[in-house]
């Protein structure tokens, strides 16, 4: 069965959009996840697509525990410097795989007229799916570029399966749309909608 995409979330302006960029911090990215270096070009390519358009870019960043590569304060919970916040743009620090879990994210998207969100970053299979999901049920449209999200290897399937298997089995038809990479830089250079 596939699921089909949802209205803009309740609140939201029509063809209102952000790209949403989760959790590209350097001690992740260090780890070697699959073609990061490819993903992280393509995720600077649409910050740098957004601000031309005038489309937000909001950012988030994972708080991880004492010891933790991802603790905040040290090199590695910092941004990646290809994807690095401009000043004045949005930071949203989390704690859970969900960016909307305990942040203020669902709140500051609806008062700011969001509902398309342009979803990229790391890892595949936690902190993009979560965050992918509980956008989905807030009524969000998603749009997840290809070669926008990476992850790394498991215990059981390499970082490359799992991202082709998510992006084309999991996230798209069902929770989101995954247009090829062109396609989308193109929609935000022509002021069209990245959902339509």
């Amino acid at each position: 069965m596939t699921g089909e995409e949802g209205p803009p979330a309740p609140g939201a302006a029509p063809g209102a959009t952000a790209l949403l960029v989760v959790d590209v911090q350097r001690g992740l990215v260090a780890r070697g996840p699959w073609r990061a270096d490819e993903v992280i070009g393509n995720i600077a390519r649409l910050m740098g697509a957004c601000r031309n358009a005038g489309v937000e870019v909001v950012h988030v960043q994972h708080d991880g525990g004492p010891g933790q590569e991802d603790a905040p304060g040290t090199p590695g919970w910092e941004i990646h410097a290809a994807v690095r916040p401009d000043l004045g743009e949005k930071v949203v620090r989390k704690r859970f795989n969900s960016a909307f879990r305990e942040t203020d994210l669902r709140d500051y998207l609806l008062e700011s007229g969001i509902g398309t969100l342009i979803l990229v970053g790391m890892q595949t299979e936690y902190c993009v799916d979560t965050t992918c999901r509980v956008a989905f049920e807030h009524g969000f449209r998603i749009v997840m570029p290809e070669m926008t999200n990476t992850t790394l290897d498991s215990g059981d399937l390499t970082g490359r399966e799992i991202q082709r298997h998510w992006n084309r089995r999991i996230f798209a038809g069902r929770f989101a749309s995954v247009p090829p990479m062109e396609e989308a830089l193109g929609t935000l250079e022509d002021g069209r909608d990245p959902a339509e």
